[in-house]
């Protein structure tokens, strides 16, 4: 059964990696694995997060202040390290986010131009 396309981590654009991770942590405190699974589905499999560029990430989050992070237990009872959005955070994902749509749209004007 073909696979859907998905998207590499060199294919996003820079910081895009950061703001689906604080997006996804705007809805409430998960860990790294439910921090990916979220990405993937709700992006419908185009988009896969690996462990390599996922914990650094989180890492360098957390150096920013954007997140902060506690061990506790998740649903299957094992010790996770799970991540919670700051209020530093949630101005960085609104900036990230309109700087995207700023940008986004300006390559979209230039992909319809005739």
């Amino acid at each position: 059964m073909p696979r859907k396309n998905r998207a590499h981590k060199d294919d996003l654009l820079p910081g895009t990696l950061e703001m689906l991770i604080l997006k996804v942590l705007s809805r409430e405190a998960k860990h790294g694995y439910r921090i990916a699974q979220a990405i993937e589905q709700i992006s419908e499999d185009i988009l896969r997060v690996e462990e390599g560029s996922l914990y650094p990430a989180l890492q360098r989050m957390l150096i920013k202040g954007w997140v902060t992070s506690e061990w506790r237990m998740t649903e299957t009872n094992h010790r996770a390290r799970f991540y919670e959005l700051t209020a530093e955070g949630r101005e960085q994902l609104a900036s990230e986010t309109e700087k995207f749509r700023r940008m986004t749209g300006a390559i979209w004007r230039v992909l319809e131009e005739t």
